[in-house]
């Protein structure tokens, strides 16, 4: 079965008890986009959404800038775990169940909207991301990363990451799933986003468990990472 979005729910109670390795490269993502996503935008007093939040540590991180962090996915073992971790750890944060193709939340209610390790997994890129667009405030942004979509891509994440290295799950993804950059910035533009800077995220080295850390790249080959902007007037608005 391939883009099996089962495995969040099969590990939600140890989300954040460092245990399981796979879990643990997801967190050691989150630095790697935020050494990028910082310089685009400063959190504090900032209404955000985690769009495909997990067990929140995307969220948790945005907490500790200064958001207003809500955080939604449609699994309820990781909305579960994370509102404990987020009662736990004395942070106010909102966590919904719920999938990005029917947000549950009025217009303009946000000034930015990340979305990381989501777009290639969803039912229907277009109506995602006319959520997105239709949940910003004008002027917000919306910050993301996903997986390009070629035969080099392909190898890494499936052949590597998930069949050799057990990075994540057998099954994680789809590769024809995958979107290549240019297609995203066609989406985007679709809906009335207005793309930004796209750059690459990888591997940068390894940590004390040997487990991969990640930050930003010069080549979007494999993964990729970036940003679009609500216009403050829409066109024909």
């Amino acid at each position: 079965m391939r883009n099996d979005l089962t495995i969040y729910d099969k590990v939600a109670q140890s989300w954040w008890s460092d245990d399981i390795r796979w879990v643990r490269t997801l967190k050691n993502l989150v630095p790697g986009r935020l050494g990028w996503f910082d310089r685009q935008i400063d959190w504090q007093d900032k209404a955000v959404l985690d769009l495909g939040c997990a067990g929140g540590f995307m969220a948790e991180a945005l907490a500790t800038r200064g958001a207003h962090v809500t955080g939604i996915d449609p699994s309820e073992g990781a909305i579960s775990a994370a509102r404990a971790r987020a009662r736990a750890q004395g942070q106010r944060i909102g966590y919904d169940v719920g999938v990005g193709e029917a947000l549950p939340y009025g217009d303009a209610s946000f000034d930015a909207v990340v979305c990381v390790d989501v777009l290639e997994h969803v039912a229907d890129l277009t109506r995602v991301l006319a959520e997105v667009v239709r949940t910003l405030r004008p002027g917000g942004m919306f910050l993301f990363d996903t997986i390009n979509r070629n035969p080099l891509a392909r190898l890494a994440t499936i052949t590597v990451a998930e069949d050799l290295l057990r990075l994540l799950p057998r099954g994680t993804h789809d590769p024809a799933m995958f979107i290549k950059p240019a297609e995203l910035r066609a989406a985007m533009q679709g809906v009335g986003l207005v793309p930004g800077d796209f750059t690459g995220l990888g591997p940068r080295g390894v940590n004390r468990r040997l487990d991969l850390t990640f930050g930003p790249l010069p080549l979007t080959a494999i993964l990729y990472m970036g940003l679009a902007h609500k216009p403050v007037i829409l066109n024909g608005g």
